[in-house]
């Protein structure tokens, strides 16, 4: 087999309009940094990855103002009005790579060890993954006013993590064909998912959070002394 060439995108032309906060949550300040230079960080350091595209808003200026914004391994695109087009956006300008990892802004957690378990896992499958962690709450599905319906059985879920790792061109196609279709498109997986296509979960560390809300910067900011201490980040 042929050596396996990898890229990723991040998507960050969104504004995180759940943080409540002038700046758009990716660029807001976190562990002497901001959320997405550390969600950069790991990415831009691995040694397999050998580019790394940042999906920006039209009207982006906080972003060159980065000391990461001139790293060689980095290409800006233009993001679409949701993340489905801002990814593909984001796949287009990759110059060349057999497979794609897509990685929220927003999550400046990410290590080096749950990046080689998706490279790991394409290289030896052919087939694309995500990373997840399993739900671990009782789970209740309700209606719109809030009442419950019924409880549905935890074991077999995932909460969906990422990045999320697909063949470049087979990500493409899906994106492209969903978006024609007018599918919701939550993450790649769904894509891939909609086209028929397999996709695996890999078990992933827990302290991959999402800044979404307020409370989650606090969360973050000791899971990143943490990883610190302990020689991840």
């Amino acid at each position: 087999m042929n050596k396996q060439t990898y890229a990723a995108v991040v998507p960050a032309a969104g504004i995180g309009s759940r943080m409540q906060a002038e700046l758009p949550k990716q660029y807001l300040p976190l562990s002497d940094s901001t959320v997405i230079e550390l969600s950069l960080a790991t990415l831009l350091a691995h040694p397999k990855i050998e580019q790394v595209v940042v999906v920006l808003a039209e009207n982006d200026h906080w972003f060159k103002q980065l000391s990461c914004a001139q790293h060689p391994k980095l290409t800006l695109a233009i993001g679409g009005a949701e993340r489905a087009n801002s990814v593909l956006s984001g796949l287009l300008a990759v110059k060349q790579a057999d497979w794609v990892l897509v990685h929220d802004a927003a999550r400046p957690c990410l290590t080096k060890g749950d990046i080689d378990l998706l490279i790991e896992h394409t290289g030896s499958k052919q087939q694309g993954a995500i990373l997840a962690t399993q739900v671990r709450d009782t789970m209740k599905r309700c209606a719109e006013s809030g009442q419950i319906i019924k409880t549905v059985a935890r074991e077999q879920l995932w909460h969906a993590l990422t990045p999320q790792a697909f063949l470049r061109d087979q990500l493409i196609q899906s994106l492209q064909q969903g978006i024609t279709l007018g599918r919701q498109i939550t993450d790649e997986a769904s894509a891939i998912e909609l086209a028929g296509l397999p996709c695996s979960v890999i078990a992933g560390r827990a302290d991959n959070i999402k800044v979404t809300r307020p409370e989650d910067m606090a969360m973050a900011e000791l899971f990143i002394k943490q990883l610190k201490n302990e020689g991840l980040a």
